[in-house]
């Protein structure tokens, strides 16, 4: 694996807006998630936030922010955005809408503009890890970068 810092949509988007970050790189591995990201950075999961990408039954898309140890409660997010119902896009979807694979999907740089939701308890942290826009590869930064680029909604959805 190179040490090479990719650049990515989601890297262009950062550099653009003047964004401080570092970046990470680590072995990939299909179905990994968070919890090997987090184990091969050496950081605590709860930091490793995921982009999510999902739809509403219009097939709208939107992305959701999570802490990496935690699941989106789909009923409560539904309820939250008056829809009747929210699920998972499939992966052509998620590049479709994205410009992303699943494993690498990043809120930054992303093809179309998608809504973003962010879990609240993500903006009480110091610092976040998330996808730089490439499997195994995060970006470390402040989460307040989020609310300041991507504008998201703030959400308490999350489940342990």
């Amino acid at each position: 694996m190179s040490d090479k810092t990719p650049i990515t949509s989601a890297i262009r988007f950062l550099n653009e807006k003047k964004i401080y970050y570092s970046t990470h790189l680590y072995e990939y591995e299909e179905k990994g998630g968070t919890k090997l990201s987090a184990e091969k950075l050496g950081v605590d999961e709860h930091v490793v936030v995921k982009t999510i990408v999902l739809e509403d039954e219009k097939r709208n898309p939107l992305i959701v922010l999570m802490h990496g140890d935690m699941e989106i409660s789909a009923k409560k997010l539904a309820r939250t955005l008056n829809v009747k119902s929210i699920s998972p896009c499939s992966p052509d979807v998620v590049l479709k809408h994205s410009g992303y694979l699943v494993g690498g999907c990043s809120p930054f740089g992303t093809k179309k503009r998608l809504p973003v939701y962010i879990e609240k308890s993500i903006l009480d942290l110091n610092i976040i890890y998330i996808n730089g826009g490439k499997r195994g590869f995060l970006v470390s930064l402040n989460p307040k970068v989020l609310l300041e680029t991507l504008n998201p909604a703030i959400v308490e959805v999350g489940i342990k």
